[in-house]
């Protein structure tokens, strides 16, 4: 097997191996992937976060070997800023929100032979609490991000990159399309048994499950949708305020994280994780 790293900001992942083929997921600086076969100067891809499958310009990423692998995977933070330079000693490089920062000791990371500094706040997603509260906090900080089919950064994302992406934020792989996320977590019978943090899930006149978001306390929702936004929700669905309309019909709902009695409120982002342990950079 080979491997290889995003060595960029943000690089498409797409159905075929074309650029004018259809954009269906991204990878975020410093995310790796499995390399499986090759046209030309495009490579079949398995995403090592999520396992999904695509298309990239080999020549927008960086190989690596298994041993870098295997590294990268147990020692790295993720960046908590919506942009953010990653200064190198000749360029310094625009990453985003949950960029994966490889062998990062609060100032300086280390990137396929290079070395960055960088100022920004990062987080240790494998020590951090996963809470509805700081799921929550994450989430709202893609508010008004744009709506992009197959995106998952603040300047463009869709409604299952969100979700995956603020899940994985606090440690928490799901998979990276709304019907494929609908099949994991537990069913919640009602809505009104439903806690902030649990996952809606909606479907077209077909049946279809084609559009995900995030359960807010009262009565609402986070979800992309033109862009991130708040609306509220109920049994028939999500109800746009500013359209004076239902928007999307809920079908399921489905709790990823554990019960939660009470969810703690935190004040700001500083407080995630537990003061004993060094998760916040």
């Amino acid at each position: 097997m080979t491997y290889a790293v995003c060595p960029l900001s943000v690089v498409p992942i797409r159905s075929s191996a074309s650029d004018k083929s259809e954009m269906v997921s991204q990878l975020l600086f410093g995310e790796t992937v499995e390399l499986m076969e090759q046209r030309g100067s495009w490579v079949k891809v398995r995403c090592l976060w999520d396992n999904y499958i695509g298309w990239a310009d080999h020549k927008q990423l960086k190989s690596l070997s298994l041993e870098d692998i295997q590294i990268y995977q147990k020692n790295y933070a993720l960046s908590l800023e919506l942009f953010q330079g990653a200064m190198h000693e000749t360029y310094s490089l625009p990453i985003t929100i949950g960029a994966t920062l490889p062998r990062f000791d609060g100032l300086k990371f280390h990137l396929n032979g290079s070395s960055f500094t960088f100022s920004g706040q990062a987080v240790e997603p494998q020590k951090i609490k996963q809470n509805s509260s700081i799921l929550l906090k994450i989430a709202r900080r893609y508010l008004y991000a744009p709506y992009l089919w197959g995106g998952r950064s603040p300047f463009g994302i869709d409604c299952s990159g969100f979700t995956q992406m603020a899940y994985k934020m606090i440690g928490i792989p799901i998979s990276r399309d709304a019907s494929q996320q609908v099949e994991g977590g537990r069913l919640i019978d009602f809505i009104e048994q439903a806690q902030p943090g649990d996952l809606a899930f909606f479907e077209n006149k077909k049946g279809r499950i084609v559009h995900v978001g995030i359960l807010l306390p009262g009565n609402q929702i986070i979800h992309a949708s033109g862009q991130v936004r708040i609306d509220r929700l109920d049994h028939f669905g999500i109800f746009n305020e500013e359209l004076n309309k239902y928007t999307h019909k809920l079908r399921v709902i489905k709790r990823v994280l554990e019960d939660e009695e009470e969810p703690e409120e935190l004040s700001s982002l500083e407080e995630i994780g537990d003061p004993d342990q060094v998760v916040m950079f």
